[in-house]
């Protein structure tokens, strides 16, 4: 929550900016909208105000379903096979290493749990509130009583005949308003009051009906709702308020020009004065569930002003106003990435349904209590086997597996050379004795020696960074924060699908970059070789206030002609680090038969082959 209230914070300023435009592009377009069009347009506002909360909700409730579930049995369908001789010998030998330096959220985390304390007493107001008014139309509810007025009643059915509502809405007469009103979302009911009925007069009375009908007829009560949500959660943001009573008052006009398309020319004049004798006799407390025909002075006497002016819009300018609703509809959408944290870091993530030959597996009993994703690609049968696809298409930060394209970075650059990679030690002491020594590209990704990566990084210049992410499409691109430590719990992410697709164009150097770096790189990666096979890969260990909590384990296997790339990421409150990554990989890869250990008992002629869809 406290990572939400501060880019909530930041939403805010951005959505104020974009209220003030979306306000300025309706009145500069206002006369080419019909007006029904211009309230419409406020649902798509109420959206965006929306896209800043789609972060708490969970990834798997937003996935849309798609493909089969995760087959469970899967793993049943292996031969049965024996524990090869090296399937742990990595670990066992204390290859894998976490070289992680922690960094901290606490004053991340303290400012956005100041920011909630302070957001969170006026959202208590603001219900209270609510609750008030709805304990007011309660009391209305209980004292009201149904409409008996024969003159009334038969004007209420005649207005239902006009406006071909098959469904009536329940009518009752109260003491309690001063003009009439339409509350209710399921069980809607319209409430005229006494004195109107008293000083009876059937013009007035049949436009007031036709009024609420029309906010009956297009659901107005729904748009109620949810500006009183919007509200209640942006209370502070005065652009906000602001917008929403403009949607009042479009809602209100556009109410009215329904009226009009269903009266004559001659009856303009009539329905205005209505609006102008109920001026006199209007709440200027309105309810915020309601909707009725009166309304605060400025806002009828703009009402007003709109009605002595209307003309029904012809075919031609119907046609014209959707076209302009839609461009305004669609540009409205385009900034919902910039708002909601999850879209902006997914929306162009690679995705199993974008991919031919997926087969889902069940290696749940690798992980543990950790959550985790596992995604291996065959690259001699075009296949992807994936477990856990919801966390294998969503995006995380990659820590120190992004050192294998740094370095790559470099190399193209001319930073360092495939026969030159030496940076010297500046002489400051590290939480690794590895670390503190002049460093060559073997070593620096051995030992995940953070000081050299970042000195490459800062010879290329953050340009240069961005322009590479860029040409090879890495993850979400974003180095925002900063070259000391955007791949580092920040603002970089990129998934294990992701992963394993750029290890495969890294493999077949789909890049085009020199062949001398891409076989450096490869070198530096290399983990163990034997006439059985060679492994490739790099860990890497999102450690945050002191503890693991994001490892991954990438790279590939070269084995009797085959080639699998494989990317595993786990997560968890702690325990997560890379090497624990690296056993599960080693585990799942054995179980599969991939071998690149000396006297295994495997080879990748065992690779369980599953029905693809």
């Amino acid at each position: 929550m406290s990572d939400f209230m501060i880019r909530f914070l930041m939403n805010n300023l951005f959505l104020s900016l974009l209220t003030v435009s979306f306000l300025g592009i309706k009145q500069l377009l206002g006369r080419v909208l019909t007006h029904r069009m211009q309230y419409s347009l406020w649902y798509c506002f109420l959206m965006l105000l929306a896209a800043p909360f789609l972060s708490l909700i969970p990834a798997d409730f937003l996935k849309l379903p798609g493909g089969a579930d995760l087959l469970h049995s899967s793993l049943a369908l292996l031969p049965s096979l024996q524990e090869g001789a090296g399937a742990r010998a990595l670990a066992s030998e204390g290859q894998f290493s976490d070289f992680a330096v922690s960094v901290s959220r606490r004053t991340s985390s303290g400012a956005g749990r100041a920011l909630f304390l302070l957001w969170l007493p006026g959202i208590m107001v603001m219900l209270f509130r609510v609750i008030k008014t709805q304990a007011e139309l309660y009391r209305i509810r209980q004292s009201a009583l149904p409409l008996q007025n024969l003159e009334v009643r038969a004007l209420y059915g005649e207005c239902l005949r006009e406006m071909k509502l098959k469904k009536p809405v329940p009518v009752y007469s109260t003491a309690f308003l001063k003009s009439p009103v339409i509350t209710g979302l399921f069980f809607p009911r319209i409430y005229v009051p006494i004195h109107l009925i008293s000083d009876f007069n059937s013009v007035d009375m049949r436009y007031m009906l036709l009024h609420e009908l029309q906010h009956y007829k297009h659901k107005d009560a729904f748009g109620n709702h949810l500006m009183n949500l919007a509200g209640i959660l942006y209370w502070f943001n005065p652009f906000v308020w602001s917008a929403l009573k403009e949607m009042q008052n479009d809602r209100e006009a556009a109410c009215d020009t329904s009226v009009l398309e269903l009266l004559g020319e001659k009856e303009y004049v009539a329905y205005g004065n209505t609006l102008i004798s109920l001026a006199e006799k209007i709440s200027l407390r309105p309810f915020p569930f309601t909707a009725g025909m009166s309304g605060s002075m400025k806002q009828l006497k703009r009402r007003i002003r709109s009605i002595a002016s209307y003309k029904a819009p012809s075919f031609r300018q119907k046609a014209l106003s959707a076209a302009v609703f839609t461009f305004i509809s669609l540009l409205l959408f385009s900034f919902t990435p910039y708002l909601s944290v999850r879209a902006a870091q997914d929306e162009d993530a690679l995705t199993t349904a974008a991919l031919k030959n997926v087969v889902s597996v069940d290696y749940g009993e690798y992980f543990g209590d950790l959550d985790g994703s596992f995604v291996l690609y065959d690259m001699q049968e075009d296949t992807w086997y994936v477990y856990n696809r919801a966390q294998a298409e969503r995006r995380i930060s990659p820590d120190s597996t992004y050192k294998v394209y740094d370095a790559l970075f470099g190399l193209e650059e001319g930073v360092i050379a495939p026969d030159a990679s030496v940076l010297p030690w500046d002489g400051t002491a590290y939480p690794f004795a590895a670390w503190n020594s002049d460093q060559d590209l073997a070593s620096a990704m051995e030992n995940s020696v953070n000081w050299y990566f970042q000195s490459i990084d800062s010879r290329l210049g953050a340009g240069r960074v961005q322009d590479y992410l860029h040409k090879i499409s890495y993850g979400n691109q974003d180095s925002s924060a900063g070259l000391s430590s955007y791949w580092l719990e920040a603002s970089l992410k990129i998934s294990p699908m992701e992963q394993t697709a750029l290890l495969i164009k890294l493999y077949r150097n789909d890049f085009g970059f020199a062949p001398a770096n891409i076989r450096a790189v490869k070198d530096a990666m290399l983990l163990s070789q034997t006439p059985d096979g060679s492994l490739y890969g790099k860990t890497g260990t999102g450690r945050v206030d002191g503890k693991d909590v994001n490892g991954w384990f990438v790279g590939y296997v070269e084995t009797r002609g085959q080639v699998y790339c494989f990317a595993a990421n786990i997560q968890g409150s702690d325990g997560a680090a890379g090497s624990r990554a690296a056993e599960i990989t080693e585990d799942i890869l054995s179980r599969l038969g991939i071998s690149y250990q000396s006297g295994s008992t495997f080879s990748g002629e065992s690779m369980m082959r599953l029905e693809t869809y």
